[in-house]
C-alpha cells in the first residue's frame, strides 16, 4: 500500500486540471449516480452522463439525492461537494474541499495570525468595496468608521435612486416580520450572500472561523466575504424589490440574487477575489499548480520544508556539506 504521498502519477484526478474544469455545476431535483468514471444526472428530462473529472464543485439543490458511488468518483477526482439552497443562497452542508494544497489555508492563518498582517488584510477588503478610498494607514475603529459611513451613505443613495423611504436599518434577528419591507429585503439578501460566501470557502478549502474584520464567530470568515459585495449587489436589489412592493419581499429578494448570481458569475469572482486577499499572485499561481498535485511534506527550520515519507533518522541524515535540511 502506498503512502498519501506516494501515490502512482496516473490517476482519475489528473484527467483534468483544475483550472480547465467547471468551476460551479449547480444540480437541482434529480438522482445522481455514477457510471464508470461518469456521474450520471436522471430527472424528468432523461440521463445526462458528465465525466467526474471536469468538475472543480458540485453543488447540489434542492430535491437532490446523490448515492455512496458518486460520491466516492467525486473523491477520487479531486471535486468538491456542497449541498446548498436554490442556486447557492444557502449553505447546509459541504464535503471536501476542491484545493488539496494547504497554501491558502496555510496563507490564512498566518496573516491572521500576525496582528498587522491582519489589518493589512482588512484594509485590503475596504479597498475591493471603496475602490475610490484608500484606507492605507487607518486604524481599525477608523476603518470601522469609514465603513459605518460609506454604508449609511448607500442606504441614502439607494433610497434617493428608488424613491422607498428610508428609516434607517432595523433588524430583530428572532422576527425578521418585523421590519418594513425594504429592511426584510436587506435581511434577505444577507443571508442570501452568507450562504453563497459559505459555500465558496468551504470549496476552497478555508478556515470558516479565522475572520479579519469580523471576529469570535465559527463563521466570521464567511461574513467578511459577504461583506465585500454588500453595497455593489445586496443592498440595491432590496431597494429595487422593495420598490416593486411590500409583499413577499425575501422571498423576491432571494430569487433576484439567485438571478443575478448566474447572470454575473458572482460564485467565480468570490473565488478570485479570496485568493486575492490572501494570496499574491505568484502564490496563488503557485497554489493553483500546487492543488494538481497530491504532494505532501515535512516542515523542517527556518521555513524550510522536505519530502515526507522519508525518514530522518541520524543514521540517514545527511551533512551540511550536502546542502540539504538536517533535522
Amino acid at each position: 500500500m502506498s503512502t498519501v504521498g506516494k501515490r502512482a502519477a496516473l490517476t482519475p484526478r489528473h484527467l483534468t486540471r483544475t483550472g480547465e474544469r467547471v468551476s460551479f455545476l449547480y444540480l437541482e431535483r434529480c438522482t445522481v449516480h455514477r457510471d464508470a468514471n461518469a456521474i450520471t444526472v436522471e430527472d424528468a428530462d432523461g440521463t445526462t452522463h458528465i465525466p467526474s473529472a471536469t468538475i472543480a464543485t458540485l453543488l447540489l439543490g434542492p430535491g437532490t439525492r446523490i448515492t455512496h458511488q458518486a460520491m466516492s468518483v467525486l473523491g477520487e477526482t479531486g471535486a468538491a461537494v456542497v449541498w446548498v439552497g436554490e442556486h447557492g443562497v444557502r449553505y447546509y452542508a459541504g464535503g471536501r474541499a476542491l484545493s488539496r494544497s494547504a497554501a491558502l489555508v496555510e496563507a490564512q492563518a498566518a496573516q491572521w495570525a500576525n496582528l498587522r498582517s491582519r489589518l493589512t488584510v482588512a484594509c485590503a477588503m475596504y479597498r475591493l468595496r471603496f475602490p475610490d478610498e484608500d484606507p492605507d494607514g487607518l486604524t481599525r475603529q477608523q476603518l470601522l468608521g469609514r465603513e459605518g459611513d460609506r454604508v449609511k451613505e448607500c442606504y441614502r443613495a439607494q433610497a434617493a435612486r428608488t424613491g422607498v423611504r428610508w428609516q434607517g436599518r432595523k433588524y430583530t434577528p428572532s422576527d425578521f416580520g418585523s421590519g418594513d419591507p425594504v429592511n426584510q429585503g436587506i435581511t434577505a439578501a444577507a443571508q442570501c450572500m452568507y450562504g453563497i460566501a459559505h459555500a465558496v470557502v468551504a470549496s476552497l478549502g478555508c478556515s470558516p472561523g479565522l475572520g479579519f474584520v469580523h471576529s469570535g464567530h465559527e463563521l466570521s470568515f464567511v461574513l467578511d466575504i459577504a461583506d465585500l459585495y454588500k453595497t455593489e449587489i445586496g443592498i440595491p436589489l432590496a431597494f429595487d424589490i422593495a420598490a416593486e412592493g411590500p409583499e413577499d419581499v425575501g422571498p423576491r429578494t432571494r430569487r433576484g440574487l439567485r438571478d443575478h448570481i448566474n447572470e454575473t458569475g458572482l460564485l467565480d469572482r468570490c473565488v478570485k477575489d479570496i485568493k486575492h486577499l490572501l494570496l499574491p499572485g505568484a502564490q496563488a499561481a503557485a497554489d493553483d499548480r500546487a492543488s494538481e498535485q497530491d504532494r505532501v511534506t515535512l516542515q523542517s527550520d527556518q521555513g524550510q520544508q522536505v519530502a515526507a515519507g522519508v525518514n530522518y533518522g541520524s543514521a540517514d541524515v545527511v551533512t551540511d556539506a550536502d546542502e540539504a535540511v538536517i533535522w
